[in-house]
C-alpha cells in the first residue's frame, strides 16, 4: 500500500482532493489530503511542510512508501517534506518549480510565465478574470461553482518567501503535464522544466488545472503506475 500525500496550491483547502482520494483508496491506497496554514501571515514554508508531515503521521507511524504529490503552488513545498521524512516520489501536477532563493511572487517573471499566459489568453479569447473559464473549464458546472467556496486567503508570508532548499532533493520526480491547462501551458511548462528540472521528461495527461476534479480516476491510474 502506498501513502499518498495530496499538498494543495495557493489558497484553498484539501476539499478539491476529494475525488483523487476516493479514487486511490478504490485501488487499496492511503490518501491524505492536506490542509496548509495558507491563511496565516505568520506560516512560512517550513510550516507547510511540517503541515504535510503532522497529516501523514496522523494516524500511526511513518509509512512505508510514501509518494508526496504537489498541485500549483504546492510545488514550493512538497520537495521541502523530503528533508522531514522518507519520501519514494515526488510528483507534480501542473506546478510551480522553484529555484533556490526564488519566491512564489517572483516565480512568475522569472519564468517567463506572464507572456507565457497572456499568448494563451489571446489564443482562447478569454478574460483574464473568469475563473471558471481558466481554472476548472472542463469541471461540471456544480462543481466548479463548490470549488470556488472553498477558496481561502493566502497569505503573502509564504508566497514572497524565498525557496529555502539549495537544490532539487534527491528523490525520483514526475511531473504531469495537463494537456488542456490554460494556466500553465504546455509549451511553457516544457521550457521550465528543461531549465530547472533537467532528464524530467513530463507526463502529458488530460485536464484543464484541476485534473483531481475532472479527471480522477485516470489521475489516480497515472499516479499508481509510477
Amino acid at each position: 500500500m502506498t501513502t499518498f500525500a495530496l499538498v494543495p496550491g495557493a489558497g484553498t483547502d484539501s476539499w478539491y482532493w476529494g475525488p483523487l482520494a476516493r479514487a486511490l483508496t478504490a485501488r487499496g491506497h492511503r490518501a491524505v489530503p492536506v490542509d496548509l496554514p495558507c491563511d496565516d501571515d505568520g506560516a512560512h514554508l517550513e510550516d507547510y511542510a511540517d503541515a504535510v508531515v503532522a497529516a501523514v503521521r496522523a494516524d500511526g507511524p511513518d509509512p512505508d512508501d510514501l509518494v508526496v504529490v504537489g498541485h500549483s503552488f504546492g510545488g514550493f513545498t512538497a520537495p521541502l517534506v523530503c528533508d522531514r521524512i522518507a519520501v519514494r516520489e515526488l510528483v507534480l501536477i501542473t506546478a510551480m518549480v522553484p529555484v533556490p532563493g526564488e519566491s512564489g511572487s517572483d516565480w512568475w517573471a522569472a519564468t517567463g510565465h506572464r507572456a507565457a499566459f497572456a499568448e494563451q489568453l489571446a489564443r482562447d479569447g478569454r478574460d483574464p478574470d473568469d475563473v471558471v473559464a481558466l481554472y476548472y473549464h472542463d469541471v461540471p458546472e456544480e462543481t466548479a461553482n463548490e470549488a470556488l467556496q472553498h477558496e481561502r486567503e493566502q497569505s503573502g508570508t509564504a508566497f514572497g518567501q524565498p525557496w529555502p532548499r539549495e537544490g532539487w532533493p534527491p528523490v525520483r520526480t514526475r511531473f504531469l503535464l495537463c494537456r488542456e491547462d490554460k494556466v500553465f501551458p504546455a509549451a511553457f511548462v516544457r521550457t521550465v522544466l528543461a531549465r530547472r528540472l533537467r532528464g524530467v521528461v513530463p507526463e502529458m495527461i488530460p485536464g484543464s488545472h484541476h485534473p483531481m476534479l475532472s479527471h480522477p480516476v485516470a489521475l489516480a491510474g497515472v499516479l499508481t503506475a509510477g
